[in-house]
């Protein structure tokens, strides 16, 4: 077994009992190696890193994604709950939700269809890319070395294409419904917690408010909502008998719309994307969402004219009914960090650059890499406690609080300088190094690219 540093040694050893003996000595180097690799994250460029202190054949290790037995599920739940372990248990869990392309190339990659892309994408261009459309559930928190929120994803799906579907006889399933079975196993796994969970455009579906709705002393939902939407009041209960199918919805209420062409704005300070406060003028109400054959669900609109102007006058919905108005918007906003951790994952993780074309491989190796995202956030937390911050700046580029691109640095240090160097034949050459020299080496190999 490979020597782990201590910031991450508990963390590994949690994952160790999803996996066979053999197993976990074969994935534990591949998950060094893919935060110490730069560029492709391939088996190969991973092997390639790890080659001084790796033993036995390559081919082990290939197997591992695509032939070993072992499930995703249990390493989400550990790792959620070494999340959570950083938010107060009174605390509600914020749980940004959204979906993010992955261009792969191939004419037999398993799962991989044409998709909009949401990042090339404008309101009056659209884009496409062949590749996989990845369904994913991350934790909003706010570490003690941070003022921002960063987004850890925890849960992800691959959503199939209708036709693949067809061919293996598999129910189709919709991006919502593919969210509220990830959804349901976050409340099933700690149903003493209570999640809000913040979707954008695409996760503004009845069906998921109706969900929340029902585990509504476990689940918020807050989203995007659309001016023209059908509310109604409930049914009244009339004491007479009448013949036929009782009543469904009762009068038909205003559309937000409407409602806010004869109201007048109320000003109000919001939280807003950056963690900054942000000026704004609101108003909204509250009535029951009517889809045909779906029934009732009560929810709380709220509509957001930003007073600067930089951004476009927004609607937004929630399924909790005694929100305020500034809370929605606040929360709303909160859900932007998973932007960022997909960008991230992709230009410091190679999430992109995989090279799998069968299922097991494939349906493996991209939640791995989203979940070693989070993996890296926790054991730079647990670093801290130890050794201090590492924030690179430039006279060009200056910040004060670290970013990812420090996170992965700074345990790319540990595991070169603790793990690496401690188990490859040369490590003694390493430590007659001069200690100048030998800082510079190891800033060279833990620069972030």
């Amino acid at each position: 077994m490979l020597t782990i540093p201590s910031a991450a040694e508990q963390l590994f050893v949690q994952f160790s009992f999803a996996f066979t003996q053999p197993t976990f000595q074969r994935i534990l180097p591949l998950a060094v190696g893919a935060i110490l690799t730069m560029g492709r994250r391939t088996v190969t460029a991973v092997l390639w890193t790890m080659r001084a202190v790796i033993e036995g054949h390559s081919s082990d290790y290939h197997r591992v994604f695509s032939r070993a037995r072992w499930s995703l599920w249990p390493l989400g739940k550990v790792l959620a709950g070494a999340i959570l372990y950083f938010i107060p248990p009174d605390e509600p869990v914020l749980v940004p939700m959204d979906d993010t392309t992955a261009q792969h190339r191939g004419k037999h990659v398993y799962g991989k269809g044409c998709h909009h892309d949401a990042v090339r994408s404008a309101h009056k261009h659209i884009v496409y890319r062949w590749g996989h459309r990845w369904i994913v559930l991350a934790i909003s928190v706010k570490f003690p070395f941070t003022s921002r929120r960063w987004a850890l994803p925890v849960l992800c799906a691959l959503y199939r294409p209708e036709e693949l579907n067809l061919a293996e006889k598999r129910r189709h399933k919709t991006a919502p419904h593919l969210a509220r079975q990830l959804m349901a196993t976050l409340i099933h796994w700690f149903p003493q917690r209570k999640f809000v969970f913040l979707g954008d455009g695409g996760y503004a579906s009845h069906e998921l408010a109706m969900f929340c709705h029902r585990h509504q002393r476990h689940a918020t939902l807050v989203s995007r909502y659309h001016g023209d939407a059908n509310l109604y009041t409930l049914p009244s209960k009339s004491k007479r008998k009448r013949t036929g199918r009782p009543r469904t919805k009762g009068r038909k209420l205003p559309q937000p719309q409407q409602l806010v062409a004869r109201r007048k704005l109320t000003p109000a300070t919001v939280s807003w994307y950056g963690g900054s406060d942000r000026k704004v003028k609101l108003t909204g109400d509250n009535g029951q969402w009517y889809k045909a054959g779906k029934g009732l669900v009560p929810v709380r609109w709220v509509f957001v004219h930003d007073v600067q102007g930089t951004h476009r006058d927004e609607y937004f919905y929630t399924t909790d009914t005694s929100l305020s108005l500034e809370q929605i918007v606040s929360w709303f906003t909160a859900r932007w960090p998973i932007e960022t951790t997909f960008e991230e994952v992709r230009t410091h993780l190679g999430f992109e650059t995989t090279r799998q074309h069968v299922a097991n491989s494939v349906l493996r190796t991209a939640p791995c890499l989203l979940g070693l995202f989070s993996i890296i956030c926790l054991i730079f937390a647990n670093d801290t406690h130890v050794h201090p911050i590492r924030v690179r700046t430039t006279e060009w580029y200056k910040k004060a609080e670290p970013t990812f691109s420090d996170a992965i640095a700074t345990v790319r240090r540990l595991f070169w300088q603790e793990t690496v160097f401690k188990e490859a034949s040369y490590h003694k050459g390493f430590k007659k190094l001069p200690p100048k020299l030998k800082t510079l080496l190891l800033d060279y190999l833990s620069q972030a690219a």
